[in-house]
């Protein structure tokens, strides 16, 4: 089995680089391009909401299994407490749990060393990633695109760059269904109204329009009762 797939055979309670920025950030409103697409969305109530979710998710406790036992002195152990320069434990699962509960997509490039364990992992943005498809339809490596830059990341043999996680879609063999994506007219309609309510109180509760009358030739106003009536 995969390296990467027995940091995360076992999760508890949770489903129990070069390329990589010098400090990374937990997640932003970029993400809710990767799956999310309703207009007039309000980012940033979306990310508090999430926010709040992978926080909690991130101090739940992770144990490492192996063949059915628990691994206290183990490299991935090791590299999950502290897992780079710019994340503490914490922020790097917070920012993970982000993407997926945005996305649908959670990505994580690892750094070896010269052991042949990862020293370093990184969560990718998930709207900077794509699947590279091999001839079998699966893919076979990824790459992570930032501005004109871009990287190609193996998904492939016993030290691959990038282990990606996500949640089932049931119309697509690689990316995964965000939940948000299900609620994403309710939400959608619910800013709008929002929106509008907002803009009605600031305009003292008065609709916005105007009613404007084009008489016939010779005609340049309404008479008075019949503006009194209008009124």
């Amino acid at each position: 089995m995969r390296l990467f797939n027995r940091i995360f055979e076992k999760k508890t309670a949770v489903a129990s680089a070069n390329l990589a920025p010098k400090r990374p950030t937990s997640f932003g409103s970029g993400a809710l391009a990767a799956g999310l697409h309703w207009s007039g969305q309000d980012g940033l109530s979306l990310i508090r909401a999430v926010k709040l979710i992978a926080e909690a998710a991130a101090a739940v406790p992770l144990t490492c299994m192996l063949r059915g036992k628990r691994i206290d002195a183990h490299p991935l152990v090791s590299v999950l407490k502290s897992p780079n320069h710019g994340q503490t434990k914490a922020d790097f699962l917070e920012a993970l749990y982000g993407q997926i509960l945005l996305s649908g997509n959670g990505y994580i490039k690892a750094v070896y060393n010269s052991d042949g364990h990862p020293s370093e992992l990184y969560t990718l943005r998930s709207e900077r990633v794509s699947a590279v498809i091999g001839q079998d339809g699966w893919p076979v490596a990824y790459d992570y695109t930032v501005g004109a830059h871009k990287q190609r990341l193996t998904a492939e043999g016993s030290h691959p760059d990038i282990c990606h996680i996500r949640s089932f879609h049931p119309q697509n063999d690689h990316s995964g269904f965000s939940a948000l994506q299900a609620a994403a007219r309710a939400i959608d309609v619910h800013n709008g109204a929002s929106a509008w309510s907002k803009a009605l109180l600031e305009n003292a509760a008065r609709p916005s329009g105007a009613l404007v009358y084009r008489g016939h030739e010779g005609q340049g106003s309404l008479p008075d009762t019949q503006y009194d009536r209008l009124v």
